[in-house]
């Protein structure tokens, strides 16, 4: 079996991509199995996070693999002065494959250069988040119908948010027309937008966010500002609240438009839009578990019709 390492979106093709996402159908269809029985999972997490470690256990378990690792770097060897190079080939000793967040742009490319074993990206600072993405992309063509030709909306810390520009790069392959809505402090970096410019993907700038700035969005994704990657807190302040989203501002909204978000939330979308049938960002997180399934099988070797022959399912 042909093993693979998944520590960016933008090395992967429009076929590969949507391969991907025809695993992840077959995993919400049947989610509980025994295809990684006796396979371990290292889960080596040294930056915080919630959903994305649990569903990346959860996807590990639910397919039958045992989970090892560690939620805090404090509790590793790192805080003897170990190097990230011998923590994962230690680790790559007791494990089958890695999915590690890190704290460091590049550092899960640098694992992926070292490790024996796959190497599967949870995020690496401000840069990637591939899997968050595969899952995003999975929840919009799941809820529109197609990633062909949608209007997509990014609004808040497009300056730190990984998750946003893994998004960019998987779209290039669908023709999308972005808007990016942020304020001049957190805008899209520069790098992206030449991204953009280099593959043809219409987007439009934006410093105000209102009913009618929105209202031809098919997907409207709120990001949080992100308070770890500032350096001065007097900007953090400055921004926080900056663009919040209201129920009261969806009522030009496409009726079939959805709201995403990575998640945690603090304050930029209002508790009463969990209530109105454009939220999708709970569903979106569930979503993850059928994605990071797809991800671990994918790096693994195992294919769809693998997946859609499994004999081990349990109902």
């Amino acid at each position: 079996m042909e093993k693979h390492n998944f520590v960016t979106i933008a090395d992967l093709s429009k076929e590969q991509l949507l391969y991907l996402l025809e695993m992840a159908r077959e995993f919400e269809k049947h989610p509980n199995r025994e295809l990684l029985k006796g396979k371990v999972v290292a889960t080596l997490f040294f930056e915080p996070s919630t959903r994305t470690q649990l569903s990346f256990q959860t996807a590990a378990n639910r397919l039958g693999a045992r989970v090892i690792g560690f939620s805090d770097a404090k509790t590793s060897s790192t805080t003897k002065g170990e190097t990230l190079k011998d923590t994962i080939l230690m680790v790559s000793n007791y494990a089958d494959i890695i999915a590690m967040r890190h704290y460091i742009e590049g550092a899960a490319l640098y694992a992926s250069e070292v490790a024996p074993v796959p190497i599967v990206n949870a995020g690496d600072g401000a840069h990637m988040h591939p899997s968050q993405c595969l899952l995003d992309l999975y929840s919009i063509q799941k809820t529109q119908g197609t990633l062909e030709n949608l209007n997509i909306y990014l609004v808040g810390d497009l300056k730190y948010g990984r998750t946003v520009h893994s998004l960019i790069m998987a779209m290039r392959h669908f023709n999308p027309t972005f808007h990016f809505i942020a304020p001049k402090e957190l805008a899209m970096p520069q790098e992206y937008k030449l991204y953009c410019k280099e593959h043809n993907i219409n987007f439009k700038e934006h410093t105000k966010f209102d009913a009618n700035v929105i209202a031809d969005a098919d997907i409207l994704y709120m990001t949080r500002v992100q308070k770890e990657r500032f350096s001065d807190l007097m900007e953090y302040e400055r921004v926080k609240n900056v663009y919040r989203l209201t129920r009261d501002m969806l009522c030009n909204a496409k009726e079939n438009m959805k709201i995403m978000h990575p998640l945690p939330r603090v304050n930029e979308i209002a508790y009463d839009v969990d209530e109105d049938p454009h939220a999708y960002y709970i569903q979106q997180a569930k979503n993850g578990l059928f994605a990071r399934e797809a991800i671990f099988s994918y790096c693994l070797g195992y294919t769809l019709d693998d997946i859609r022959n499994d004999k081990t399912i349990i109902e």
